[in-house]
């Protein structure tokens, strides 16, 4: 417990010092701008692909258990509602966390390993602004960007599968989905994104600050990284999903 609450506290430190650079704009533009590209972009294949396939598992088992009732026609509103409220962001951060936010503390960690960090110091120059802001920047503003992009592959996926497969009408399919979601649920959705994105980056070049200079060092950042940040991504969501459950009157 000593060590969880000693960890924990460098944490918040270490964030509260990477938000206030954040604000003070001490940190290049375009290493943010590389570190979009390099985090985001470059992690939308993985992310689509997980949503796709889960768009066409759930179809597939919501409507198998619907058909037991006669109400096969409404599975698009559990896919629709599951994809906006929790699978879409959830899975995008999971599996953001584990193709980006390992990267960063791998990244990190080997210059951590090979003394660079130090050589930052010696020239003047703050290694968090420098290494830490760009890429908690990058990741608050691009998970968003994929969980939307994931909702709709995965919402997509199904709705192909729902009409070529299991012969549904589509417009009725559409109509069903969206009747179910609210301008809520997308904001919820959206805040998720942002919030879990600043999770992972500020874990990752957390951890990643904190490697220790032995090589086998850095397989151990990378591993705490995913480690942490789903576990921090499903409590924050259990929190999130409660506040704007109350937000919306529930």
């Amino acid at each position: 417990m000593k060590r969880f609450f000693s960890d924990l506290g460098a944490f918040c430190l270490f964030s509260l010092a990477v938000l206030r650079k954040v604000f003070t704009r001490r940190y290049a533009f375009s290493a943010c701008t590389e570190q979009m590209h390099r985090i985001g972009v470059e992690a939308i294949s993985v992310v689509n692909l997980c949503s796709f396939f889960i768009g066409l598992v759930l179809v597939i088992q919501t409507a198998a258990q619907l058909a037991r009732f006669g109400a096969k026609t409404e599975v698009s509103a559990i896919v629709f509602a599951s994809f906006i409220r929790e699978i879409g962001p959830v899975f995008a951060a999971i599996m953001f966390a584990g193709r980006s936010g390992t990267s960063i503390a791998a990244e990190i960690g080997s210059m951590v390993v090979t003394e660079q960090i130090d050589a930052y110091t010696v020239f003047g120059a703050d290694p968090v602004a420098k290494l830490a802001v760009p890429r908690v920047l990058a990741t608050a503003l691009m998970l968003p960007a994929l969980t939307a992009i994931a909702c709709v592959v995965g919402i997509a996926s199904g709705f192909l599968l729902a009409v070529v497969h299991l012969g549904l009408d589509g417009s009725r399919y559409l109509k069903n989905g969206f009747d179910v979601i609210t301008g809520m649920d997308i904001i919820a959705c959206l805040t998720k994104g942002v919030v879990f994105g600043l999770l992972v980056g500020l874990i990752a070049t957390n951890i990643g600050f904190r490697t220790e200079r032995a090589t086998e060092a850095v397989g151990t950042s990378t591993t705490k990284t995913m480690v942490h940040s789903v576990l921090a991504i499903l409590l924050v969501d259990l929190l999130l999903a409660q506040f704007f459950l109350i937000l919306q009157g529930g």
